[in-house]
């Protein structure tokens, strides 16, 4: 008589045994903690997937417990809160900021890539024994990956992270280690939109749906971010100007219809003469047919407007020798070139708080060629 199969397992816990009536081989699973078996079947492949997944649990589990442990222990010698707790309670501080108006959600969501690696580098260390160096590490590595907007964001957040942990008395006043980091340079590689390069993009656009064409008549004739645009609805219009609440900063303006574009000869009351069509809908940018998960008359997504925007520059043949080619928000700083040459309130259209951001939107970073007046 044949020797039994060996299977060589290699997973914790997992076994199998030979039915010596039915010679077919079943699979279990024994719980480390109780002891208890669970039969898994007779598929192997399966068997191996809920062990592999079953001892990744407990291992979270586990590690959650020790994070647990180590804190209460900290707590009751007096010692610091861990990093990964206070983590979760400036988490707690950023819900409350935004219940009370103060963030945006979109805001404190975006803090979490911060968050997660400040866990990742420090755990349960103490968060008053969080060094420089370790910020540092956090912020090279986004660097390093090419990305160093992002490395700003980063140290910007964990400013606060431990701006708050002062506050909180969780750590000395003055202890901030991100604070002591140097600021990652980012150098502007996006170029900026020209008119005539505008204007070849629009040729393409005019190709494409309808929408496309009037996104980016809307951009240039109002100067407002691709959100901003996306959520017009024909119902902000009244006394004779188009009211818009900026998604970014709340700001809330009032474009007056008669606002023209000498540039393109085009008012603001032209332009949304022109998305009028026969499909009723709240928005003045719409789907015009059904297509894929939109429905006619729907609103359309800032992504829709920013992909068919970049599809529309790649048909148009344009290159760009150097940085990446300009998007869609690039029109935002169009439209304040031309209307700062019209002697436009750019700042009040823009919506900004100062003059100085409303500058950097008129820098076409070396563009065009400056004449020098006789």
């Amino acid at each position: 008589m044949a020797r039994p199969r060996k299977y060589k397992v290699g997973i914790a816990g997992l076994s199998c045994y030979t039915d010596l009536r039915t010679k077919k081989v079943y699979w279990r699973y024994k719980h480390p903690v109780t002891g208890t078996f669970h039969g898994l079947g007779t598929n192997e492949s399966a068997a191996k997937e809920i062990a592999t997944e079953a001892n990744k649990r407990l291992t979270e589990n586990q590690m959650a417990n020790l994070f647990r442990a180590r804190e209460a222990i900290a707590r009751s010698s007096g010692k610091a809160i861990t990093a990964q707790a206070w983590v979760e309670s400036y988490s707690d501080i950023l819900i409350k900021k935004v219940e009370a108006g103060e963030i945006k959600a979109a805001t404190a969501s975006g803090r979490e890539p911060a968050l997660n690696a400040l866990i990742s580098q420090c755990g349960i260390r103490p968060l008053d024994e969080v060094s420089t160096r370790d910020i540092a590490t956090i912020i090279d590595e986004y660097t390093a990956r090419g990305v160093p907007r992002m490395a700003q964001l980063v140290r910007s957040v964990l400013i606060d992270v431990f701006k708050e942990a002062q506050h909180a008395g969780e750590v000395p006043p003055g202890y901030n280690p991100a604070q002591a980091t140097k600021n990652p340079r980012a150098r502007v590689s996006r170029q900026r939109l020209s008119l005539a390069e505008w204007r070849e993009i629009y040729v393409q656009a005019e190709k494409m749906q309808p929408w496309v064409s009037r996104s980016m008549l809307l951009a240039l004739i109002t100067g407002q971010r691709v959100g901003d645009i996306a959520a017009m609805k024909f119902s902000d219009i009244w006394d004779d100007a188009l009211h818009i609440v900026q998604e970014k900063t709340g700001a809330r303006i009032a474009i007056p219809l008669s606002l023209h574009c000498d540039a393109l000869g085009l008012s603001l009351r032209e332009t949304i003469k022109l998305c009028r069509d026969p499909v009723i809908s709240q928005w003045i940018l719409h789907q015009r047919a059904s297509q894929g998960t939109g429905r006619t008359g729907e609103k359309l997504k800032k992504k829709t407007l920013t992909i068919t925007f970049a599809r529309a520059r790649d048909k148009s043949g344009l290159t760009w020798s150097s940085g990446t080619p300009p998007s869609f928000h690039e029109q935002r700083s169009l439209s304040e070139r031309l209307y700062r040459e019209q002697g436009i309130d750019t700042r009040s259209l823009l919506g900004h708080k100062s003059q100085s951001m409303t500058d950097r939107y008129n820098d076409d970073r070396g563009k065009e060629w400056k004449v020098v007046s006789l």
